[in-house]
């Protein structure tokens, strides 16, 4: 397989439901430029229903070893990390390599999972990531580019991200 460039997102488990406000994606409303799900209520409560564990949050130390544990398993893998930036909700990658993006986004939420477990954090049941996630295929250099700035510049205040200076 030749190395391809992508940008991939995920969120943590509980916090970015089907129906919420803020809009949502599924299978059938998950294609560039056309749109999500509109928000619904009834929806979002019927989510939170089946959830079973509370939404989970990361703090400064679990965004620290999520951040470690993604630059991990692109150095072992031979992968070129452009960018990461780890928030208490979610996750940006931009990263290159020659495997799937949804193998590359399993690889991050594995490793970060065992090295939260390994840090005595939680526990190895619990749920911390949704079942998916956001693979964007980037094709050029200003997509590149364009990509890097929003996971470094566009997320609001910086939390753990790499590299650590980005120039907007």
């Amino acid at each position: 397989m030749n190395p391809i460039t992508v940008l991939i997102s995920w969120t943590c488990y509980g916090q970015w439901l089907h129906g919420d406000a803020r809009g949502s994606v599924d299978p059938e409303h998950n294609v560039v430029g056309t749109p999500w799900l509109p928000p619904d209520p009834a929806v979002e409560s019927s989510e939170q229903d089946h959830m079973t564990q509370p939404a989970y949050t990361m703090d400064a130390d679990r965004r620290r070893i999520v951040l470690a544990a993604i630059r991990e398993v692109c150095a072992f893998r031979g992968w070129t990390l452009h960018a990461v930036h780890v928030r208490a909700l979610h996750v940006h990658v931009v990263v290159s390599g020659a495997q799937t993006p949804e193998r590359m986004m399993n690889d991050f939420k594995a490793y970060a999972s065992r090295a939260l477990n390994k840090a005595g954090f939680d526990g190895p049941d619990r749920k911390r990531w949704t079942r998916h996630g956001s693979t964007r295929y980037i094709n050029d250099e200003s997509y590149l580019a364009a990509a890097i700035n929003y996971v470094l510049n566009k997320q609001g205040e910086p939390m753990e991200r790499w590299p650590e200076s980005a120039a907007p």
